[in-house]
């Protein structure tokens, strides 16, 4: 795409060819977190990378592509990764929801996470929750429901530093999963009402 021809123009002069890749990661991430400007709310998450770069902002998930979109341009293996940062002050974007960041696979290494939301390596504060090629591999929720549209669905993820008592935390396995049934709600097919009511027409 066009978008692409313009990314490789742009990162050109930041890459060389004594470059190790290590080098070449960090540096690209460091030019994701300054050319993308963090705001909520103008994209989604069916965004492509033509409207990333043409927005030049976006959240996590747009700080990701748009890096394993650079990667990919000079053949360094990467993936999306979707998971949490663990709370230790407001320092970090993306603490108190879903992130995301980007895995590079460093020759003689192995898989390196970076962080270009926050110009930062992949530490032991942030949590993985799965990886892919994009967002869509590893979406937080996925699935498919079958019942009532009247039924409700309450997540909580607590995410702490903190160390747990030996009894709190019998307790926490103690009370892992509480849930409270309600009499179930008869699921009516709009289709299936409609030929019941046609039945009962042909019977009077």
């Amino acid at each position: 795409s066009q978008s692409l021809k313009e990314i490789k123009q742009e990162i050109e002069n930041l890459v060389s060819k004594e470059m190790t890749v290590f080098e070449l990661v960090n540096s690209l991430s460091a030019h994701v977190y300054g050319l993308l400007t963090y705001q909520k709310g103008v994209t989604n998450v069916e965004t492509d990378i033509d409207q990333i770069w043409e927005l030049k902002a976006g959240v996590c998930q747009d700080f990701a592509h748009l890096l394993t979109e650079m990667l990919r341009l000079y053949k360094v293996p990467s993936r999306y990764v979707s998971g949490y940062i663990c709370p230790a002050g407001n320092e970090l974007r993306g603490i108190g929801a879903t992130h995301a960041w980007v895995e590079a696979y460093i020759p003689d290494y192995g898989w390196m996470g970076v962080d270009p939301t926050n110009n930062c390596l992949v530490g032991d504060r942030h949590i993985r929750i799965a990886f892919g090629r994009n967002f869509n591999d590893c979406t937080p929720v996925k699935g498919t429901y079958k019942g009532s549209s009247a039924h409700t669905l309450a997540v909580a993820v607590i995410i702490t530093n903190e160390k747990i008592k030996l009894e709190e935390e019998m307790v926490a396995v103690d009370n892992a999963y509480v849930k409270e049934i309600e009499e179930p709600i008869t699921i009516v097919n709009s289709y299936q009402k409609f030929i019941e009511m046609q039945q009962q027409q042909q019977q009077q």
